[in-house]
């Protein structure tokens, strides 16, 4: 158990910039092992979100609860899965062979595609958010719980069937790309697909189907263009299944 526990924090400490305690002892082997823990990492900042979000709309028009929560949890991740998209997009935009797409993903500078694409994605999911707010504030925190895990999880089915597509990337990264055994991943879907409870069937369903409409995309995607995966395409999956997610509950959530 202790164990466990460990390895939740390892991936707290990697995946986001909330603290942990100091006697949990950091290694690329363990950090590989606590990618089953991405989807309850999710869980936690889309805890976070909610909570903000709740706080906030109590004494704040719902566009500023709304800013204020999406500003919190990026804050809490240190704009970790924002700065894959943001790095993917440019690749995939400016690149045309394998090579030339992995090298501009690994520039620390944003190109026009990063820029474009960051812009549209946060404001796509303020959108959304903000209609699901349109008649109460339970849709909004439902969604953010369920989001945030259910999103992470495509991110880990990723690892679970594609190669890591940098042959000399540093240990600390290579370590990312270690490939979730069976158990691992029983563990992160199971906590990733709990919090649909939250949602009603209709709702639970459609965003059940997007989330998996954008993991068999960005196989093909990444399997096509860079024959495997790195860290930034696993942040770019987690940003398009969250927004395909709350485009899939507002639908459904509209539609009874």
């Amino acid at each position: 158990m202790r164990t466990q526990i460990e390895l939740l924090f390892i991936a707290l400490g990697f995946f986001t910039r909330l603290p942990i305690p100091g006697w949990v002892a950091f290694s690329p082997d363990k950090l590989g092992q606590a990618a089953r823990f991405l989807p309850l990492v999710g869980w936690i900042i889309g805890l976070i979100g909610a909570t903000v979000y709740w706080l906030a709309v109590q004494v704040l028009p719902v566009d500023l609860a709304l800013v204020l929560s999406m500003a919190t949890t990026i804050r809490a991740t240190g704009a970790f899965h924002e700065d894959g998209w943001a790095d993917t997009c440019d690749g995939l935009g400016g690149g045309w062979t394998k090579a030339q797409v992995l090298a501009i993903m690994k520039d620390s500078r944003i190109g026009s595609y990063g820029a474009i694409g960051l812009v549209l994605v946060l404001l796509a999911k303020y959108l959304a958010l903000a209609n699901l707010a349109a008649g109460d504030d339970y849709p909004v925190i439902a969604a953010l719980l369920v989001a945030h895990s259910l999103s992470r999880l495509a991110a880990v089915s990723l690892m679970a069937v594609l190669d890591y597509a940098r042959a000399d990337d540093s240990a600390k990264s290579a370590s990312v790309a270690r490939r979730p055994t069976s158990a691992e991943l029983g563990l992160a879907t199971l906590a990733g697909i709990l919090p649909l409870l939250l949602l009603n069937p209709r709702e639970a369903l459609t965003a059940l189907v997007l989330t998996a409409i954008v993991i068999v995309w960005a196989i093909r995607t990444f399997a096509r263009r860079l024959g495997g995966y790195t860290g930034d395409c696993l942040g770019a999956t987690q940003q398009v299944a969250e927004l395909a997610i709350y485009f899939g509950i507002l639908a459904a959530w509209s539609s009874t």
